[in-house]
């Protein structure tokens, strides 16, 4: 018996990876500012400036939240294909 996928595992999951790798990226670019990705940031997550504190609580916030975005439309879809290959 095939179980599906619980939401809140892979909300939380996708959504910690998203804002571990926004972190990540952010301190890339700042160690290497000659191959920055900021410009990239401001389109992707809306209010997120270059750089400071608050800026940066948006972007993990915001990052955060697309993960839930993902999640909360992939993990139905994922359930139900599975239950229909049974």
């Amino acid at each position: 018996m095939r179980h599906g996928l619980s939401i809140t595992g892979v909300g939380h999951a996708t959504s910690l990876t998203l804002a571990i790798s926004f972190a990540l990226c952010v301190l890339f670019d700042l160690l290497f500012p000659a191959h920055a990705m900021y410009d990239v940031w401001q389109k992707l997550l809306p209010g997120f400036e270059w750089i400071s504190w608050g800026s940066f609580l948006i972007g993990l916030i915001e990052s955060y939240g697309y993960g839930w975005f993902f999640a909360l439309i992939w993990t139905p879809i994922y359930n139900v294909a599975i239950a229909k290959g049974d």
